[in-house]
C-alpha cells in the first residue's frame, strides 16, 4: 500500500504538472498553496463553528491566508504559531488602531506575522475556540497528511497540554479539490491530528471524524533533537513532570536500558559530584548566595571557567527550584551565584563548550510564567558578581 510520503509526492506532482499550484513554488515540502485558495478561505464565513468562534488559530501557511484574514476583519483574536515554534507557540496579530482593510491583508501576510504580531507565552491564558491547519492530502473521512515533520500535531498536542483546546474544538483544513483523497486509516498514529471540515474551492465537507485527536504531547515520541529545536517543549516538560507525569523521552527509553552499565554508573557519580549542595537552597528571595561542587572554580585554571548568566527570575522563584531546574535539564554548574533581589543568577561551567552546551539546553525555559533570559555572562556582569559576593 501507500505510504505517507507516496501521497504527498502524488499530491505535489499533480498541483506542479497541472498547473494548480500557486505561489511560492515549488510546491514539494510545503502545505501546497493553490488557484482557488482565497475562494475555498472564503467559506468558512459560512460556518456557524467560526461565526461563534472569538479565538481561532490559523497555521502561517500561504493557502490559509484568507483565513486569517476573515477571522481579523470579523475582529476576532488571531492566533498563529511561531516557524517551526522555535521562539515559543504562538503570537498574537495585533492591527494597528483604525487599520483599513488593505492593512488587514498586510497583517494576514506572513510580513504581516512579523510586524503585527505579540508573543503568547505558556502562561498566556488562551483559550482557542477554533483551529486551522494546513494539509498536503486529506480525506473525507477526515484522516490528514501534513508535510511530514510534524508541527501543526505537536502545536496541538502543546495546546492540549496548555489547556488552550477542548476535545470538541473543531479543527478545519483548507486544500484544493484533488487534495482530497482516500486515506487507508492504518498509516494515523495516535499523534496524528484529524480534522472536522474541509474547506475546498467548490465545497464544504463536514467529516463527522469520530478518531480521539492528541490528548496531549507523547512523549515517549518526542527525541533530544526536537526537544532542541523547540525551546517552549523544554517548559512544557518541565511542568508535566511537576505535575506527576511521565514524561521519559524516545532517546531516554533506549538510554534506560543501558543505565546500568559501568560506564553509565561511572557518569551518574561524577554528575552526583558536582551537583550544587543543598544548604543554599534555605535561602531567601533577594538574598545573595554561592555554592560549589567538589569542583572548584580555581581548579581549573584561571581563565577557563565559562560564566553562563540567567535573567529575569521570577521574584518568588526559590534557588531549590532554579537548582532544580537545572538538573532536569543537565545544566547543572560547578558553582551556582544567586542575586535573587536583582532577578538573576550566574552559573560557573568548566569550560566555554560546557557553558554553551548548557546555555542552549536552557534556552526558552519558563518558570512561574517567566521566560528566563539566558546567555553567556559578558565580562561586565562577571565584574559585578565579583563585587557582590565580596559584600
Amino acid at each position: 500500500g501507500a505510504t505517507k510520503w507516496d501521497i504527498r509526492e502524488k499530491v505535489w506532482d499533480y498541483l506542479e504538472s497541472s498547473g494548480l499550484a500557486d505561489f511560492p513554488r515549488p510546491v514539494h515540502r510545503r502545505i501546497p498553496n493553490f488557484k482557488g485558495s482565497h475562494q475555498a478561505c472564503c467559506s468558512i464565513k459560512e460556518l456557524d463553528v467560526f461565526n461563534r468562534a472569538h479565538e481561532i488559530k490559523v497555521d502561517p501557511d500561504k493557502p490559509l491566508e484568507g483565513v486569517r484574514l476573515a477571522a481579523l476583519q470579523a475582529r476576532k483574536t488571531l492566533l498563529v504559531p511561531t516557524p517551526r515554534l522555535k521562539t515559543g507557540l504562538f503570537n498574537k496579530i495585533v492591527p494597528p488602531p483604525g487599520a483599513t482593510k488593505e492593512i488587514l491583508r498586510i497583517c494576514a501576510s506572513s510580513q504581516g506575522i512579523k510586524e503585527y504580531s505579540v508573543p503568547v507565552g505558556l502562561d498566556g491564558k488562551a483559550r482557542v475556540d477554533l483551529v486551522v491547519v494546513g494539509s498536503v492530502a486529506v480525506s473525507e473521512k477526515g484522516w490528514r497528511i501534513g508535510k511530514g515533520e510534524g508541527y501543526a500535531d505537536m502545536e496541538y498536542a502543546m495546546m492540549v497540554s496548555m489547556g488552550a483546546v477542548q476535545e470538541d474544538t473543531p479543527v478545519i483544513t483548507i486544500v484544493h479539490d484533488c487534495q482530497v483523497l482516500d486515506i487507508a486509516e492504518e498509516l494515523l498514529g495516535d499523534h496524528d491530528l484529524t480534522v472536522d471540515y474541509i474547506l475546498t474551492p467548490t465545497r464544504i465537507v463536514k467529516t463527522s471524524c469520530k478518531r480521539p485527536k492528541p490528548q496531549g504531547i507523547i512523549w515517549h515520541k518526542v527525541s533530544y533533537e526536537m526537544l532542541g529545536k523547540i525551546p517552549i517543549l523544554k517548559s512544557l516538560r518541565y511542568r508535566e513532570k511537576q505535575a506527576g507525569k511521565d514524561v521519559t523521552l524516545q532517546d531516554e527509553r533506549s538510554d534506560l536500558a543501558n543505565a546500568n552499565t559501568p560506564a553509565a554508573l561511572n557518569e551518574k557519580a561524577m554528575a552526583e559530584n558536582t551537583r550544587p549542595h543543598a544548604a543554599a537552597s534555605s535561602a531567601q528571595p533577594g538574598q545573595h548566595c554561592a555554592e560549589s561542587g567538589s569542583l572548584s572554580p580555581r581548579s581549573e585554571g584561571s581563565g577557563v571557567v565559562t560564566t553562563v548568566y540567567v535573567g529575569n527570575i521570577p521574584p518568588s522563584l526559590r534557588v531549590s527550584e532554579l537548582k532544580c531546574a537545572l538538573r532536569e535539564f543537565h545544566a547543572t554548574p560547578l558553582r551556582l551565584t544567586w542575586q535573587g533581589a536583582q532577578h538573576r543568577a550566574f552559573l560557573d561551567y568548566k569550560d566555554k563548550a560546557a557553558a554553551e552546551r548548557a546555555a542552549s539546553s536552557l534556552k526558552g525555559l519558563s518558570l512561574q510564567g517567566s521566560t528566563l533570559q539566558v546567555e553567556l555572562a559578558t565580562q561586565r556582569s562577571k565584574g559585578q558578581v565579583e563585587i557582590n559576593s565580596q559584600k
